[in-house]
């Protein structure tokens, strides 16, 4: 039979203890999160710190100097069916969804922001210029001049917009992230990604507006800057909604505001432009008067009497 000492428990003191008394300790701020309605889904899109930390290091391997070729490189490694996916996503964007942390945040690009806004430049330069000769087609005092210099306005509005805006857009919410900590930052990439694939919609709207109809087009306009627009407010409204409200709807404003400005006027002044009258020429008869010709984006040159 066993003595008494050999049936006492003996415990080893290397091995770790677990309490079952004491309960679940949960911090503060993920308690405030967890109990504010809604907020499961947002927290997996926009990421934890864990997730952009995991992310960041994971960008830092492949990391290369700004001066190098390879650094400027990996900003153009995406494939075609990347490209397409986040077209698609900006074509039909899902109410709920953030744009960035489902098709940009995994690799952000410019190679579709870049080639997104020289389609759509040439593509309104092209189309205003038609617009213009199917509007005049008809009328015997026009004579069709191509207006090259379209080419360029567009370029300069529509990359302008697409750079200086979200580098704008980028500044402050980094001045924000300073004065409120839980407010979720995007990086300058990102930004200019969710501008870029944005702008997508406005191609086949450009191709649409040859349309001599001014109602049609503005419905077209409408359309295609709440469809673009919704991208963006579904985007950045979850980082600056934690801010002080007043603050964060006049981010989101400005943020439209911007948008509708770009739309209107590329339809006011590629399509929906006044048409200017030339002065009209004088002319010198052969018998000493004179003969005041009028027209429409003509120049007519003064004849000389011929001699007798």
């Amino acid at each position: 039979m066993a003595a008494a000492d050999d049936l006492k428990f003996q415990a080893n003191p290397g091995a770790t203890t677990i309490s079952i008394d004491e309960p679940v300790q949960i911090p503060k701020n993920q308690r405030s999160r967890l109990q504010e309605p809604g907020r499961e889904e947002d927290d997996e899109l926009l990421g934890t710190d864990d997730s952009d930390k995991t992310e960041l290091l994971a960008g830092q391997k492949k990391s290369a100097p700004f001066w190098t070729f390879d650094y400027y490189q990996t900003f153009f490694d995406v494939d075609t069916y990347q490209v397409l996916d986040r077209i698609k996503g900006s074509v039909f964007p899902v109410p709920g969804k953030n744009f960035v942390r489902l098709y940009i945040r995994s690799n952000p690009d410019l190679y579709g922001p870049f080639w997104i806004c020289a389609t759509l430049v040439f593509t309104i330069a092209v189309s205003g210029n038609l617009s213009n000769f199917f509007i005049h087609l008809g009328k015997p005092t026009y004579h069709y001049v191509p207006e090259f210099r379209k080419v360029s306005i567009a370029a300069t509005t529509i990359y302008a917009y697409a750079w200086l805006v979200p580098l704008a857009l980028w500044g402050f919410l980094m001045w924000r992230n300073s004065k409120v900590m839980n407010i979720v930052s995007y990086s300058f990439l990102e930004i200019v990604c969710v501008y870029g694939y944005s702008l997508f919609v406005y191609i086949p709207t450009a191709m649409l507006w040859i349309i001599p109809e001014r109602v049609v087009r503005w419905v077209l306009m409408m359309f295609s800057l709440c469809l673009s627009g919704s991208v963006l407010v579904m985007t950045f409204w979850p980082a600056v909604r934690d801010d002080n409200r007043r603050i964060a709807l006049a981010t989101v404003g400005t943020i439209i505001l911007l948008h509708a400005l770009l739309s209107v006027g590329c339809l006011a002044y590629f399509f929906d432009a006044p048409e200017v009258d030339f002065p009209a020429p004088i002319i010198p008869a052969h018998n000493g008067t004179t003969v005041i010709t009028k027209s429409v984006n003509k120049v007519t040159m003064p004849v000389s009497p011929s001699v007798q």
